[in-house]
C-alpha cells in the first residue's frame, strides 16, 4: 500500500492520542467519550489508520507489562472508527516487530 508522507505523522499522532488517554483503571464515561471524540477528530475518517495504530498496540504490547493499557487505547481506537477487518494483519505485524525489538 502507498500512502502519503503525512500518513506517519497522523498514525504517531493518533498513537500518542490513544495512548495519552488511556489509563490502567477503567474510564469514566465522560473519559471515554472525550478520547473517542479526540480519536475521531485527529483520524479525520481514516479508519485504516485507526485500525493500524489498533493493531500495532496489540500486537506489539502481547505479553508485556503495558498490555491492558495498550488494549484499552486499541478499544478507544475502534471505538472512533476503526476499521476492524485490518486489525489481525496489524497485530500480526506488531507482533513481528516486537520478536525484531
Amino acid at each position: 500500500m502507498v500512502r502519503a508522507a503525512g500518513d506517519e505523522v497522523r498514525l504517531a499522532i493518533i498513537t500518542g492520542t490513544a495512548v495519552n488517554h488511556a489509563r490502567w483503571r477503567p474510564l469514566t464515561a465522560d473519559e471515554e467519550a472525550a478520547a473517542v471524540a479526540e480519536l475521531a477528530s485527529v483520524a479525520d475518517g481514516r479508519a485504516d489508520l485507526l485500525a493500524q495504530a489498533a493493531g500495532l498496540a496489540l500486537g506489539f504490547h502481547a505479553g508485556t507489562l503495558d498490555e491492558p493499557r495498550q488494549r484499552q487505547a486499541a478499544v478507544l481506537l475502534v471505538k472512533a472508527g476503526a476499521d476492524v477487518a485490518l486489525i489481525p494483519a496489524w497485530e500480526a505485524e506488531g507482533r513481528r516487530r516486537a520478536r525484531g525489538a
